[in-house]
């Protein structure tokens, strides 16, 4: 049984006093021992303080990004080694909005992963198509593409410690939702892709859905089989919407 999963990007968003409101309101009212771990990625500026933050709660830090390269001279970029050196257990690499505004290509994505893994950091990588792909049926093509980029660097193995997050962008704050069925859909070819070269490591591998999960869907897309939780953009900012999620996510 694979463990569910709830990780909250929050994105550009917050402030020293925002942060710690929303910390204490989740801290305060998710269990000691629960079924889903909640990871909360914060901006690079706020890492250390709300790790601190966490520090006496079950609640887990992680990054937004990390640098492909260990060391250097790299003005404005993070190591893996500085974001575990300050307490960080996950990053999220690959994101739909690093992709398209950074231009990140698969291939640099793939050496942030093993750059994250490499340092013992979990990597939530990111994959997913954007409308076009979607309406010329290209959906298959572009998350085999990004996920192959990964298998071929790290091998299958890797993924063994590592998480997915299928995120459909045009399903991303645009008003379009994915259907339960239609994230299932992604989800299994996903898990079928890495079966390809290891059947065991992607019966283990977490794969999240991440396309504008609320409180409302969240129960339907966490039922499928294949969605093993969810990497949470606006709704991870709000307590009670971020706990209701998290509910649904320890009820499949």
């Amino acid at each position: 049984m694979r463990r569910p999963i709830v990780a909250g990007n929050w994105k550009m968003h917050g402030t020293r006093s925002e942060n710690a409101r929303l910390i204490e309101e989740i801290s305060s009212r998710y269990p000691a021992d629960p079924v889903a771990q909640c990871i909360v990625c914060p901006p690079y500026v706020y890492l250390q303080e709300v790790g601190r933050l966490l520090r006496d709660s079950a609640l887990l830090l992680g990054a937004q990004d990390v640098s492909a390269d260990p060391q250097g001279a790299f003005t404005g970029e993070v190591s893996a080694t500085m974001l575990k050196d300050i307490g960080c257990r996950y990053v999220i690499v690959g994101h739909s909005e690093r992709r398209l505004l950074c231009r990140e290509s698969d291939q640099l994505v793939a050496r942030k992963f093993a750059a994250a893994h490499a340092k013992g950091l979990v990597p939530i990588f990111c994959v997913g198509e954007q409308l076009a792909d979607r309406e010329t049926g290209r959906t298959r093509e572009v998350v085999a593409r990004q996920v192959d980029a990964v298998l071929e660097l790290s091998g299958a193995q890797a993924l063994a410690s590592a998480v997915i997050a299928y995120e459909p962008v045009w399903a991303i704050g645009t008003g379009r939702n994915a259907t339960p069925e239609q994230a299932q859909e992604v989800h299994a070819f996903i898990r079928a892709r890495i079966a390809a070269q290891d059947a065991t490591i992607a019966e283990v591998t977490r794969i999240l859905y991440g396309g504008s999960v609320k409180a409302s869907n969240a129960a339907e897309l966490f039922a499928m089989p294949d969605v093993d939780g969810g990497l949470i953009g606006g709704a991870s900012l709000k307590a009670d919407e971020f706990l209701a999620i998290l509910a649904a996510s320890g009820s499949r």
